[in-house]
């Protein structure tokens, strides 16, 4: 690889050895790594297990009674005051509580259950698979290929991309444009999602950008796998929030608003009973 300086250009010749050795066997083998990854991962982890209607019941009845808050102007005073009414009932009794007898004791620890052991050491399992390759191929292009040049990018940018583009060549008055090895790498891990998307379909375990959160999940996993959700204290603030919402229908007076809008009427005269 040699340099010529021109007066308006930066002007560089790349060995085509360059393109055929280390540009396109990058490319390759980290779609061939991506797809054994997720054959592997499947195979590790298997189905995931299927969900706990009770789990679901629980929650969705959280959800439906906060659709109900912020949403209860679209129905009529007798309908949301039906509605509130029963849901408040409910939510008081514990009947969509997972285990209605245990409501006053504390959550059970989530270590403590084996389904969510296993769910936990699939999730781990997941992420060292995507850990543990990254970090070989990142390994491997930093040893045989540092400081090589592969490409240069058809369009200017500015300067604030020369770091990124150029990981691991200390030059700086090299043109943005020229990309490193170790840069080509990164575009590929997340320019490659498309290409995962495409042959392995959209829930992949190949995708790179979950590899570079993965360290940050299993931290955040660490500190809130003893906490579990107390869904009865869950339920009794969501009775209070119901207890004050103030109702005010949509459709009041609707046919007086009309009439307004259209200047057959001057104004809207309220009725008591809704």
């Amino acid at each position: 690889m040699s340099g010529l300086a021109e007066s308006t250009e930066q002007v560089m010749f790349l060995d085509p050895a360059i393109r055929n050795w280390v540009l396109f066997p990058i490319t390759v083998i980290m779609v061939l790594v991506g797809v054994f990854r997720h054959q592997l991962t499947i195979l590790m982890t298997g189905e995931p297990p299927k969900p706990d209607i009770r789990d679901i019941r629980q929650a969705k009845a959280l959800i439906r009674g906060q659709i109900l808050a912020q949403s209860n102007s679209y129905i009529p005073l007798s309908s949301f005051t039906e509605r509130k009414k029963f849901l408040c009932s409910a939510f008081e009794e514990g009947d969509y509580l997972k285990n209605k007898n245990a409501k006053d004791q504390s959550p059970v620890n989530m270590m403590a259950d084996p389904k969510n052991m296993e769910v936990m050491m699939d999730g781990m399992k997941k992420q060292m698979m995507g850990i543990v390759p990254q970090t070989l191929i990142m390994g491997w292009i930093q040893f045989f290929f540092s400081g090589f040049i592969l490409i240069k990018l058809p369009f200017p940018l500015g300067l604030r991309f020369k770091q990124m583009l150029q990981s691991g060549i200390m030059t700086p008055n090299m043109d943005v444009k020229w990309v490193s090895s170790l840069s080509w790498y990164f575009i590929n891990l997340f320019g490659l999602r498309g290409v995962f998307s495409l042959i392995l379909g959209g829930e992949n375990s190949a995708d790179g950008i979950r590899d570079m959160t993965a360290m940050g999940s299993m931290g955040a996993m660490g500190q809130q796998s003893g906490q579990p959700q107390d869904y009865n204290k869950l339920f009794m603030a969501m009775k209070d929030n119901l207890s004050i919402v103030y109702h005010e229908w949509d459709l009041a007076n609707i046919e007086q608003r009309v009439f307004v809008k259209y200047g057959k009427q001057s104004r809207v005269f309220t009725s008591a009973a809704k």
